[in-house]
């Protein structure tokens, strides 16, 4: 049976976490804190697989089938959504750099150091 908003609503948290599925491995996992949160289950290469969609209020009900209906397209393509929702925030990471001398070690840092006396050479 199809979740609706209000049986998402009226979900109040227990003593452990409960799930309200929602067609084609979607669902939302209920916290004993009464976090909502909306998860995609889904198998690449004979493995279950969970990927986070959002939290509920942040992230209504069409908007997480829209996200699913995406992570499935993903998985036809032979793609695996977690990897690319990891791919994403590296690239928009990169992307936010611009490149400009800011690594995480940046050369001058490498060259300046001393060598240490921990480890000698014979």
């Amino acid at each position: 049976m199809a979740l609706t908003d209000v049986a998402i609503k009226n979900a109040k948290p227990r003593a452990k976490p409960y799930k309200l599925g929602d067609a084609g491995g979607l669902f939302l996992l209920v916290q004993p804190s009464g976090g909502k949160l909306w998860r995609l289950k889904y198998r690449v290469d004979g493995r279950e697989k969970k990927l986070g969609i959002g939290i509920y209020p942040e992230v209504s009900l069409a908007e997480a089938r829209k996200r699913r209906d995406d992570a499935r397209e993903l998985i036809a393509a032979g793609k695996d959504p977690s990897r690319e929702k990891q791919r994403d925030k590296v690239r928009s990471r990169v992307q936010a750099d611009n490149g400009i001398g800011r690594t995480q070690f940046p050369i001058w840092e490498i060259i300046s150091r001393k060598p240490s006396r921990a480890c000698p050479i014979m």
